[in-house]
């Protein structure tokens, strides 16, 4: 169980991420059969998301995104069949079992202010904005360690980063009260903050980031609706 606290208990640490911008159920596919070559197509089931079904065939996330002309990940719905690139060359046939443990969850639930890659400000938003009442409690998308924390991050207040120790992290930030320290380890939508209007915030919200290898990924792309 997390002990609640009044602040960050470490706002600077030697291993701060430099890379912070100054700006389901699991599928089971089927193969579809052409005249002349084995086309893989895969079954939108209810709550999956683009990773996860990217994660199942072994493919590139961004691959699979322009095979499938897909602009905004939000987009997919329940029966809809994406084409999966590369199944010609393999012709295999996937299974993949539940894995929760695997998927990133929303920290928050509300309209989305403003998405990846929009200009906001002087730069480009690497995450997406999240509209919230004040005091909402901020979830752990997924379960990690907490590795970063900061009450005064230029243009994103009150800041918290989780490592989730396979190239992927987390930045919540925006926050009212930080709820977590260094070095905690946190569950899956255990509560680590509470959304505010700090850093360049002009209304109560929380910006969220997914990283890969520091790299910025598409949130929708993770979430489900």
């Amino acid at each position: 169980m997390l002990v609640l606290l009044s602040g960050c208990a470490t706002t600077h640490t030697h291993n701060a991420p430099q890379y912070l911008p100054v700006s389901t159920v699991q599928p089971v596919a089927q193969t579809i059969q052409a005249s002349s070559a084995a086309v893989l197509g895969h079954t939108v089931k209810q709550g999956e998301t683009l990773w996860g079904i990217s994660k199942t065939y072994g493919v590139d996330l961004d691959a699979l995104v322009k095979a499938n002309s897909i602009s905004d990940g939000r987009t997919i719905e329940k029966g809809q069949v994406l084409i999966i690139p590369g199944a010609a060359k393999t012709k295999k046939t996937f299974n993949y079992a539940p894995a929760n443990r695997d998927k990133f969850t929303w920290p928050v639930k509300g309209s989305v202010l403003s998405q990846f890659g929009t200009k906001i400000d002087n730069g480009i938003n690497k995450g997406i904005d999240i509209r919230a009442a004040e005091g909402t409690g901020v979830k752990a998308s997924r379960g990690g360690k907490v590795v970063y924390c900061d009450s005064h991050m230029k243009g994103f207040g009150k800041t918290v980063i989780v490592d989730h120790f396979d190239n992927f992290q987390t930045v919540y930030s925006y926050n009212s009260d930080i709820l977590v320290k260094v070095g905690d380890m946190v569950r899956q939508n255990d509560i680590i903050a509470k959304v505010g209007s700090s850093g360049r915030a002009k209304e109560p919200a929380l910006h969220f980031e997914i990283r890969k290898d520091g790299q910025s990924q598409n949130p929708v792309y993770y979430l489900s609706k």
